[in-house]
């Protein structure tokens, strides 16, 4: 089985580098997949370029096309991470880290930042995804501090159910505050459907950190996840702290989840669909699960935003809206799988 696994990691590295190539070769001007290939190679590893290469392509590769890929990778990779550990901690297949209400906190935040312009000096096209890893954040501390108030064993159900309430009264609360401020209400839907257009080099270094923190943090707690999965009274009689456990992972989730939506909007589904293609392929065990959920997701994503942008050009369609129209399916026939 080991073996096996290491095959398919190894397979599963080279089709991951082929969809970035791809992704970065792709577009309203089409360069070379293997130009495209020597142009990355180039700038990483300073290795001579194809003669054809003219500079022009070097900037729209590199400059434009790269960093929108890799933030669109590395966004739906933390997506998949998170939606991972939060179906195995709840040992429920449809749920995800929006359980847990990180994008409603994130798109109020959002919200009161595009009504009311509100700039920090030194971070101000940045202060929108700040505000809205924040208020993130928040949500998720309020639910969990609130399911542990009245639930001290922090139930599944409980959880869920204190998410799910969440969720909907923050939702409220950014209905009324469109209703009040209706010249916004297409900055918002548009910030809410979520997009990688126009995200540099910067975006990729500001989502690094939220990267490392959340992955580090879940990897930490492969063992305890393998042990949750076989229920939590088995969990503890091995000596988890079942409690103790779940919220690290939470607040690891928050994190991941966090800072992809601050970055990009609210992109769903990838979340649900990697982690369930990589259990069919590398099993349960989550020392492949996490990092390959990564791997899967952060393709998904690539690819679901080289739709987005190439199928209607120059028209390009909310990545949130396609990634739905391939999740939506996804997500009814894994239901009523389970009913069944």
């Amino acid at each position: 089985m080991e073996n096996k696994n290491r095959k398919k990691i190894l397979l599963s590295v080279l089709i991951a580098f082929f969809i970035i190539s791809m992704g970065a070769s792709n577009g309203s001007s089409h360069i070379s997949i293997l130009d495209t290939i020597s142009i990355i190679l180039n700038k990483i590893f300073n290795l001579p370029l194809n003669e054809s290469i003219t500079s022009p392509q070097i900037s729209i590769v590199w400059k434009i096309r790269l960093p929108r890929v890799l933030l669109a990778f590395i966004v739906g990779g933390c997506l998949a991470v998170s939606g991972a550990v939060i179906q195995s901690v709840l040992k429920n297949e449809l749920a995800s880290p929006y359980t847990l209400g990180v994008s409603s906190g994130a798109s109020l935040g959002a919200g009161l930042v595009i009504v009311s312009g509100i700039s920090i000096p030194f971070l101000q096209g940045f202060t929108l995804p700040l505000v809205g890893f924040i208020s993130g954040l928040a949500t998720v501390f309020i639910v969990i501090t609130f399911a542990s108030k009245i639930d001290k064993t922090m139930s599944n159900n409980t959880i869920i159910l204190a998410g799910m309430v969440f969720s909907l009264f923050v939702n409220a609360l950014l209905t009324t505050l469109i209703a009040f401020f209706t010249e916004d209400l297409e900055s918002i839907a548009l910030w809410q459907m979520g997009s990688f257009a126009m995200k540099s080099w910067s975006y990729v270094v500001l989502i690094t950190p939220f990267f490392i923190i959340g992955m580090l943090g879940v990897l930490r707690f492969t063992k305890e996840m393998d042990i949750l999965t076989f229920g939590e009274e088995q969990a503890k009689l091995v000596g988890v702290d079942t409690q103790k456990a779940k919220i690290k992972l939470f607040v690891y989730c928050a994190v991941l989840t966090g800072g992809s939506v601050a970055l990009s909007g609210i992109i769903g589904f990838v979340d649900l669909i990697a982690p369930h293609i990589v259990r069919k392929i590398f099993g349960s065990n989550h020392k492949y699960v996490v990092p390959m959920s990564f791997l899967f997701g952060g393709c998904l994503m690539v690819v679901t935003d080289l739709i987005a942008r190439t199928v209607f050009s120059p028209i390009e369609l909310p990545v949130g809206a396609v990634t739905a129209l391939i999740g939506a399916p996804f997500f009814a026939h894994i239901y009523f799988k389970k009913a069944r």
